[in-house]
């Protein structure tokens, strides 16, 4: 008994120490830096705070420039280390690639190195096994499927449904006039509209109840982003 626990402890202190020090010291040798791991949550306490900080206030300016709001952490880290740096999800090593050639031959993939990461918890209940996750022969299939959609004469098609969600959208806004206007929730409902429609042939208002179900999931998916969990750990 004492024998197990003790390989336990080792195989435990191996995960979430010996080896992130280890991979974060032989990807300094090959010139890719990033901010230091800490025992156990990686970055992902940092990744929070910056979050939280850059969402609690309002942007100085209405731009397009929302880079630096909506992932702080991103920005500032290639700010500090450089198009290519190395963060950490708990124990899990994270390489950030911005470089755009790097992108292109990682998407590119034709050799498949780059393996897709395995969802796991909500996000898995979110995305389940479609093509964003999906990969060899079921992918392959779903990937045939999709294309159907998106050819140029479907997607012609679907123009006077989307002008007609629009319209309706805007109708509502003439009875707002000189009031305020929640415009993330209006194009919500606009998205779920013009999806329902060209689509499944229904209207938002018929799936409701799924969408914001759907909306539901995604905002605990968001929440759980970077809570990293362990078993027996809180």
């Amino acid at each position: 008994m004492t024998l197990y626990v003790l390989l336990a402890v080792v195989r435990f202190a191996g995960k979430v120490w010996w080896n992130p020090l280890r991979v974060q010291y032989k990807m300094k040798l090959q010139g890719i830096t990033g901010p230091s791991y800490k025992f156990l949550y990686g970055n992902t306490k940092e990744i929070l705070v910056m979050r939280r900080s850059s969402m609690e206030k309002p942007m100085d300016d209405l731009s397009h420039h929302i880079f630096p709001r909506i992932l702080p952490h991103v920005h500032s880290w290639m700010d500090n280390h450089g198009a290519n740096f190395l963060n950490w999800y708990g124990p899990q090593a994270q390489l950030v690639v911005t470089e755009v050639e790097l992108v292109k031959e990682i998407l590119n993939n034709k050799d498949n190195s780059f393996p897709k990461i395995e969802l796991e918890g909500y996000a898995k209940k979110l995305l389940g096994d479609g093509l964003s996750s999906s990969t060899g022969e079921k992918w392959l299939k779903l990937r045939k499927l999709s294309n159907h959609v998106f050819y140029a004469e479907n997607l012609k098609n679907m123009i006077p449904t989307m002008v007609t969600s629009v319209g309706m959208m805007l109708e509502r806004w003439k009875e707002h006039e000189n009031r305020e206007i929640e415009v993330f929730e209006e194009f919500r409902i606009l998205t779920s509209e013009v999806i329902s429609k060209t689509a499944f042939g229904s209207s938002y208002l018929e799936g409701e109840d799924m969408f914001k179900m759907l909306m539901k999931l995604t905002l605990i998916v968001s929440r759980n982003l970077h809570v990293v969990r362990f078993p027996l750990i809180r």
